[in-house]
């Protein structure tokens, strides 16, 4: 296969991801054994599966291509070419039974993301983006374009993030609580979930803090693709975590202002600003 066409591309990830999406839901609907890995995230026999699946397929059609996953690690390719994996994107959702979760798949040549696909079966919802090709989604079959919104005022923005008790810890939820004040809505869709929402008009911007590389490479590929954005906390455009803000375009240099603007203290340690 060509691995110069952004169409077979696309193609064969939208195969590979059926067949994931199928071992998803068969584990998805009864239980399914959790263990914990040594920074005490979850993991289950579902990701190891759906992950060693997807390095066998792309591997057998692509074999210099290298791999990156959150299971198994970094394997070097003999080009410039690099297929980005998180095979359960939210595994502590989808263990409780929450429906928010999705296998993440991307594709990186020479440091530039030229691919990204986020399915999430149990929301009958999936999006992708290949580079100048635009930005899409297909919600339980029909498929659509999708753009960030044109929101640029804060006051009429809903903003998005992950769990307060992690930006807490970083001392950055000083200065979100400010950017939530203002806003017209919050509401703290964690994950993938949250950067889509951004990605198809239906937020204005995610916040998230201790995210890896598999974590937000598919996610990035989709919002930039539809308009958006995606840095760290110092406006420097990223992906590779652990923090990222995405917004559609408007109101980030707002936000990261927000960011850095309340001073936080920790108990026992001196006040630092951000």
């Amino acid at each position: 296969m060509n691995d110069r066409d952004p169409a077979a591309l696309a193609s064969l990830a939208h195969r590979l991801l059926d067949d994931t999406d199928a071992i998803l839901e068969r584990y998805f609907a009864g239980e399914v054994e959790t263990l914990h890995k040594a920074d005490d995230t979850p993991v289950t026999i579902a990701d190891r599966e759906v992950e060693a699946f997807l390095r066998s397929r792309l591997g057998d059609a692509f074999p210099g291509h290298g791999f990156v996953g959150e299971e198994y690690g970094t394997e070097e390719g003999a080009g410039e070419m690099r297929w980005i994996i998180d095979p359960i994107d939210a595994t502590a959702n989808f263990v409780r039974g929450i429906p928010v979760f999705a296998t993440l798949l991307a594709l990186e040549r020479a440091g530039e993301l030229v691919l990204g696909v986020v399915s999430a079966p149990a929301l009958g919802r999936r999006w992708w983006a290949s580079v100048g090709g635009g930005a899409h989604v297909s919600a339980n079959g029909r498929r659509s374009a999708i753009r960030v919104s044109r929101i640029d005022q804060l006051a009429q923005a809903q903003l998005c993030h992950s769990t307060l008790r992690t930006l807490d810890e970083e001392g950055l939820l000083p200065g979100w609580l400010s950017a939530l004040r203002g806003s017209r809505r919050d509401r703290g869709f964690g994950d993938f979930w949250g950067h889509m929402l951004v990605a198809q008009g239906s937020a204005e911007a995610m916040l998230e803090y201790g995210v890896s590389p598999w974590d937000m490479a598919a996610p990035a590929a989709i919002l930039v693709e539809a308009g958006g954005r995606m840095t760290d906390f110092s406006g420097n455009s990223s992906w590779s975590g652990p923090e990222v803000l995405s917004s559609n375009g408007q109101l980030h240099d707002e936000l990261l202002a927000a960011l850095r603007t309340a001073p936080y203290t920790r108990p026992g340690q001196e006040e630092l600003t951000l």
